[in-house]
């Protein structure tokens, strides 16, 4: 097929969470599938992701799109739009208009749980929804939009899908920090195991200078009235009237376990060649007495890489993965480290572990099995 693709390119580097990979993943994932890719010359997805007044958002996403619409009526033999796109960058009349030039139209997202109780207006203009997350389904049905549930879209090189010769003997986590996950692995660090970690985050601050401004009262309603449109007036109230936490270990020094910032050749080299590459699948629910899950890329994505994954258990884990063969999971920090130990003192587990879950991976959950559903479901020929 020959795909229109918009997910998140730009080129520029914003000061926003890495998005460039997204491009990576995409691009390279439907060209081996044999799919050809086309993209808008000269738009600048990310842009649109930025904190921009309603006017220049507005300005923006007409801009885009206006390209976008020319692309595709200068571009001959158009199969497919396929998007990444969050609903404030998608301006449903254009949408509706490659719809009507006869282009099917998907978009992909994947924080529909962790981000909304009821799904965003924009989001129906497309004719099928990629959503990763087992418990957003209910939501699409709720609102009669039609969703195909696949795994979050991932590609790697062909150099290194393969189980590595050696390992380090570490735990690895790569991934930004947040009081969820610092307080987790600081429970594994204290139990004495070999942790490595790398991302944002981790460095030790003071904890005067940690405490962030109070905000202004403006700054407070709003803050509430937007999680209100997208959570909803129960959960908000949940939200409300639930008594705050007890303060978790926030200035604990994770400086004996961190790593530094690490290339992309250094990424998947950590997590491929550790003892056993950790995921963490947790978010903050203010709404909710316990930690919500859903699972990540790099649940996908480790195992791609021939890691030994052991993820926290997930909704969509077990239609993924053959659990405890291909990858392992705990639910806790006691089961955590419980699972640790135990695949760190057994080598022919952690080996089977890594063989099964590439198969699967490789064989299920690539870029090209998933957009050959997706035409299925639009009753395209791929």
């Amino acid at each position: 097929m020959k795909i229109l693709l918009a997910c998140q390119q730009s080129p520029h580097l914003y000061p926003l969470p890495a998005y460039g990979f997204w491009r990576t993943y995409f691009v390279h994932g439907l060209r081996e599938a044999g799919h050809e890719v086309v993209e808008v010359p000269q738009a600048d997805w990310a842009r649109g992701l930025l904190p921009l007044p309603a006017t220049e958002l507005a300005r923006w996403r007409g801009d885009t799109w206006t390209r976008t619409l020319d692309c595709a009526r200068d571009t001959a033999g158009l199969d497919l739009f396929l998007g990444y796109l969050y609903p404030q960058q998608i301006e449903v009349s254009a949408v509706k208009a490659l719809r009507v030039r006869g282009l099917p139209a998907v978009n992909f997202f994947c924080d529909n749980v962790r981000e909304y109780r009821r799904l965003p207006a924009e989001f129906s203009s497309f004719d099928l929804n990629w959503v990763p997350e087992f418990e957003a389904l209910p939501l699409y049905a709720g609102r009669g939009w039609k969703a195909l549930f696949a795994p979050m879209p991932c590609w790697v090189p062909p150099d290194r899908r393969r189980v590595p010769d050696a390992e380090t003997g570490d735990l690895c986590f790569i991934g930004r920090a947040d009081s969820l996950r610092r307080d987790l692995l600081r429970q594994v660090a204290k139990a004495g195991l070999p942790l490595a970690l790398a991302g944002a985050g981790w460095a030790p601050v003071d904890a005067e200078a940690s405490v962030p401004p109070r905000p202004t009262w403006r700054a407070r309603i709003e803050d509430w009235a937007d999680y209100c449109r997208r959570q909803g007036v129960l959960r908000t109230g949940r939200r409300l009237l639930r008594p705050r936490p007890p303060p978790t270990d926030s200035v604990f020094d994770f400086s004996p376990w961190l790593r530094s910032a690490p290339d992309d050749e250094e990424y998947t080299r950590l997590l491929a060649e550790s003892a056993v590459s950790i995921g963490i699948n947790r978010y903050p629910d203010p709404s909710a007495a316990r930690p919500a899950v859903y699972s990540r890329l790099r649940d996908i994505e480790a195992p791609m890489l021939g890691a030994c994954h052991l993820t926290e258990w997930a909704p969509e884990l077990p239609y993924l993965f053959d659990i405890e063969r291909e990858i392992a999971v705990y639910h806790d920090a006691e089961e955590l480290i419980s699972q640790a130990r135990s695949l760190l003192t057994d080598a022919p587990r952690r080996r089977r572990l890594r063989e099964a879950g590439a198969r699967r991976a490789h064989a299920d959950h690539s870029v090209g099995r998933t957009i050959a559903r997706v035409a299925q479901a639009l009753g395209l020929s791929a």
